[in-house]
């Protein structure tokens, strides 16, 4: 393939980058996830891969990031449908419905296989630095569609407290798998509960 494309075919190829990359973060992860691998895939020859992206660690960083917003999105939609009925009790179920649909064997691998400490750590500085402040402005704009009041601190604390809450995967065991879900429940509400009424923020 030639070195220069049309818009029409870079959009088809970092289409495609994307695509394949979701599938090999699932079956392989990032660490046994080759460029070679990606290009032959995608069928490009593997100069034009750089054409796209710096390295395969910023084209994982991007698929996360599609599967963070299709979260958020997913999550905002479903507050406004709820509209003038929304309570700590309905967000719960929500939030708790979103994590499980999160791939748990994903999810495990991720984390507990230091794939994103490895990701985070390939990453230039300032692309993990914008990361965690989307992170903050997603929180934020989920809070802002809440009948509460709210301030930075709070952003970054509830913020923190999901990710928290999402990472008690690696401690299923320990926790105990027949209460597991309850506990992410319980979780979820006392985080909200916290949420709504300030208290300790």
């Amino acid at each position: 393939m030639p070195k220069t494309f049309t818009q029409e075919e870079r959009n088809y190829i970092k289409r495609r980058l994307l695509e394949e990359g979701r599938v090999c973060l699932a079956q392989y992860g990032i660490r046994k996830t080759t460029i070679d691998e990606l290009v032959k895939r995608v069928n490009i020859p593997k100069g034009t891969f750089y054409l796209f992206y710096p390295s395969k660690e910023m084209l994982f960083f991007d698929v996360l990031c599609i599967i963070h917003n299709e979260m958020h999105n997913t999550l905002l939609e479903r507050i406004e449908s709820l509209g003038e009925r929304t309570n700590i009790d309905l967000l719960t179920d929500l939030l708790f419905g979103l994590y499980k649909k999160l791939d748990p064997a994903l999810l495990y691998m991720l984390i507990d296989n230091k794939e994103i400490e490895l990701l985070m750590r390939k990453l230039p500085a300032e692309i993990a630095a914008q990361h965690t402040q989307h992170d903050d402005f997603s929180v934020e704009k989920f809070i802002a569609m809440l009948p509460i009041k709210y301030n930075e601190r709070k952003i970054k604390i509830f913020s923190a407290v999901l990710r928290a809450i999402f990472c008690s995967i690696l401690h299923k065991r320990e926790i105990g798998e027949a209460i597991f879900d309850d506990t992410i429940r319980a979780m979820l509400k006392g985080a909200l509960i916290v949420l709504f009424e300030g208290e300790g923020i």
